[in-house]
């Protein structure tokens, strides 16, 4: 019986982990996903909310190009086959993937909820792999994106507020 506990321990400790490899290709497919996302709402959303929409694709693919300029790089090839301690985020993160439905004409606030909750998700899962990895270009990305992700939750955040309680609401 106790070897059984033990296999099943040993089980979750590898599944708790993760190669940089891996965790590079999900948040490779998080930025793209996102940048098509945003891109295909903006000649669906409100006039008032076009730029932010624009600008949100333009960030995401901004993103998706450092992670596979990163990973190109023949200099890292060893550093992504180390292994790191999967974010607790990691599932939700991956599970971003996966976009809502917010149909023909997105209201605002749906779609400002949305993002906020995309950018928060984003925001913890970087600053997760920031912490768990060794100096170098990867850690360095995952920082510099992880304070990106922070800067846009907090503009974010703000527009909401502004849009919310815009003439009283």
């Amino acid at each position: 019986m106790s070897q059984h506990e033990g296999t099943a321990h040993g089980y979750e400790r590898i599944r708790s982990k993760k190669t940089l490899k891996e965790i590079l290709e999900v948040a490779t497919s998080f930025e793209a996903t996102a940048r098509d996302f945003y891109a295909s709402l903006v000649p669906k959303v409100s006039k008032k909310m076009r730029w932010l929409v624009e600008e949100l694709a333009e960030e995401e693919a901004g993103h998706y190009r450092m992670f596979t300029e990163l990973a190109a790089r023949p200099d890292i090839a060893e550093q992504v086959t180390a292994e790191v301690m999967t974010p607790a985020s990691d599932r939700k993160f991956s599970d971003a993937v996966l976009l809502p439905d917010l149909g023909e004409h997105p209201d605002d606030q749906a779609l400002l909820r949305y993002a906020l909750g995309r950018e928060h998700t984003a925001m913890e899962q970087y600053q997760s792999l920031a912490d768990s990895t060794e100096p170098g270009p990867i850690h360095d990305l995952f920082v510099y994106l992880a304070n990106e992700e922070t800067k846009h939750k907090n503009e974010l955040e703000q527009l909401y507020y502004e849009v919310v309680h815009s003439g009283g609401v």
